[in-house]
């Protein structure tokens, strides 16, 4: 009899990575189509600011705070506003960047999930500028509100009527509040950590700084979180395996050995 023992099943194999050079021109073609989609809808200033007194009166309607509010805490110190304008310009891009890099690089699976789930919401929030344009909170009048990063900088635009970067008049859905709830979702679901969850402060912090900085309304980042729920409706995540589950994932007791020719 032969007592040679082998495994009764090997392990999955770790998920493979995707070329890097694909998804490099996957996701720097998702930045750019976006850029360039929000350009295209630009030319509807009466409809956007139309729109946004209809915004104003609704979240008024539905008793939502006021932005006011939060903007009112900021600038109790210049130091606050300045820490919020900064958040605003420089953490969006880089920060879902570097989520989408260690997801690539450490959980190749949520890697996919994540990255078909952020293509699912910005192009659907590529619709709404051309069926819904709205002007910002900064640009209303007699709302209280102030332009924050023009006038305590940094700020990311120039004046509408020059400003040929970026579409100022689409305000709805607010990609800086849905991108960043994707963030904390994303390392949330790729974690085992006890403390994961704290990723949720970057979500709130970017809630408060896009409504503080009067860039968006309450209603933008509702809006975003709806079309975010639908995408991960619609997206099936990645299966739990040991591969995918990170650390602290439960363990399975192991398998007995076979026997090989033991019934011979």
């Amino acid at each position: 009899m032969n007592a040679r023992t082998e495994p009764a099943e090997a392990e999955p194999d770790a998920i493979a990575r995707p070329p890097l050079l694909r998804e490099f021109l996957l996701v720097a073609g998702l930045f750019l189509v976006y850029k360039l989609g929000r350009q295209l809808a630009t030319g509807h200033t009466a409809d956007a600011f139309h729109n946004a007194h209809r915004v104003w009166d609704l979240e008024r309607t539905l008793h939502l705070p006021h932005e006011t509010a939060v903007q009112s805490a900021l600038l109790r110190g210049d130091g606050f506003v300045h820490l919020a304008n900064t958040y605003y310009a420089t953490v969006h891009f880089p920060a879902t960047l570097a989520f989408l890099v260690w997801l690539y690089l450490r959980r190749p699976a949520h890697y996919v999930w994540a990255r078909r789930v952020l293509a699912v919401v910005t192009s659907a929030a590529l619709v709404l500028p051309f069926a819904f344009p709205l002007a910002p909170p900064r640009m209303l009048t007699g709302t209280g509100l102030v332009d924050t990063a023009r006038i305590y900088g940094p700020s990311v635009y120039g004046p509408p009527s020059s400003d040929h970067l970026s579409n100022q008049f689409a305000a709805m859905p607010s990609l800086h509040f849905g991108w960043a709830l994707m963030v904390a979702i994303g390392l949330i679901a790729a974690t085992r950590s006890p403390w994961r969850r704290l990723w949720l402060l970057h979500p709130v912090i970017t809630l408060l700084v896009i409504v503080g900085t009067a860039n968006h309304y309450w209603l933008d980042a509702i809006v975003a979180t709806a079309m975010l729920g639908i995408a991960l409706a619609v997206v099936p995540p990645p299966k739990r395996t040991s591969s995918t589950a990170g650390r602290g994932a439960r363990r399975l007791a192991p398998k007995e050995p076979v026997l090989v020719g033991a019934g011979r």
